[in-house]
């Protein structure tokens, strides 16, 4: 059982539980965004949609930079690196979620049951981009 509590308190960290909170906001936005611009305001799906991703990376950015990694950038062209860092990270997680999801729809297993898997994996490799390449301290 000591052992099952020092595992418990190496993964749930203060920045795992941060990045998962802030994780479900981002989340909040996205949808909450997409549903004010499509629903209320009438905006075509895919125009709201592009723009409701767009609001949730930014979120995303601005709260794992400062709430959750606590960035180090102190300048104009750290702060722009590290964005260019964190959207790329984005854009290739963006490419495994893709290729993953088209790889297992191919395959038996039921279609949310593979999106469900590809976006933990996902969720996991944001965290470790975000970690260890976007706000990494020199």
């Amino acid at each position: 059982m000591e052992k099952i509590k020092q595992i418990f308190k190496k993964v749930f960290t203060k920045e795992v539980i941060l990045y998962a909170v802030f994780g479900v906001f981002t989340t909040l936005v996205n949808f909450g965004s997409f549903y004010i611009m499509n629903n209320c305001l009438g905006w075509n799906e895919n125009l709201a949609n592009f723009i409701s991703i767009i609001l949730a990376v930014l979120f995303a950015y601005i709260t794992n930079k400062d709430l959750v990694f606590h960035s180090k950038a102190k300048n104009v062209k750290e702060k722009f690196h590290e964005f260019l860092k964190f959207i790329a990270g984005r854009a290739f997680t963006m490419v495994v979620e893709f290729v993953g999801g088209f790889l297992l729809f191919q395959t038996p297993i039921p279609e949310m049951i593979s999106k469900i898997f590809v976006t933990v994996i996902v969720i996991i490799l944001n965290f470790f981009i975000s970690k260890f390449f976007a706000f990494k301290s020199k």
